[in-house]
C-alpha cells in the first residue's frame, strides 16, 4: 500500500496527520501538486511536482496508483477513477468513497456545476473542522492497521 495525497488543495492539517502516519508506519506517502510541498524529510515521504494545468495532478495519481493504494483528495471525479482501479479514496473530512456511494457524489457533483453555470450561487463547504479531522485520522488509522496486519501476516 502507498498513500497518493492530491497535495494542492489538502488542508495542511489532515497532511501533518499524515506525515505523522507515515513516520509510524513506513507506509510510502507521495504528495503530488503542481507546485513545491514542503515535507518532512524521511525516506518514505515523497513530492512529485507536475506542471500547471486543469487535473494534471490527478491524472498522475491516476496513472500511478495500484490496486489498494490510498489516494486522499476531496476531488470526486479523481476518487471515482482511484476506486475504478481497485484503490481506495478518502476525503479530507474523513469520508471513505466507495464503489456503491461515488456514483451518487458524481452525480451531485454534475447537478451543483449546472446549478453554478446557471447562476445560482451555491456557497463552499463548510471550514474543517475538529471532528473533520478526528473521523479522517480514524479511517486512515483504520486503513494502515489493516494494511500493518497484512504484512505481518
Amino acid at each position: 500500500m502507498q498513500i497518493w495525497v492530491d497535495a494542492d488543495a489538502c488542508p495542511n492539517i489532515i497532511k501533518e496527520v499524515l506525515f505523522r502516519a507515515a513516520a509510524r508506519t513506513g507506509v510510502v506517502l507521495t504528495l503530488v501538486a503542481n507546485q513545491a510541498i514542503p515535507k518532512p524529510r524521511l525516506h518514505n515521504i515523497r513530492a512529485i511536482q507536475v506542471s500547471q494545468g486543469f487535473d494534471v495532478a490527478d491524472n498522475e495519481i491516476v496513472k500511478r496508483v495500484a490496486k489498494n493504494d490510498l489516494v486522499i483528495t476531496s476531488d470526486i471525479p479523481l476518487a471515482a477513477e482511484v476506486i475504478a482501479k481497485g484503490a481506495f479514496a478518502l476525503n479530507p473530512r474523513g469520508e471513505l468513497y466507495s464503489a456503491d456511494s461515488i456514483r451518487a457524489k458524481l452525480n451531485i457533483r454534475d447537478f451543483m456545476d449546472t446549478m453554478r453555470a446557471s447562476g445560482v450561487h451555491t456557497g463552499g463547504p463548510p471550514t474543517l473542522g475538529q471532528s473533520d479531522k478526528q473521523a479522517f485520522s480514524n479511517h486512515l488509522d483504520t486503513l494502515l492497521t489493516k494494511y500493518v496486519k497484512k504484512q505481518a501476516d
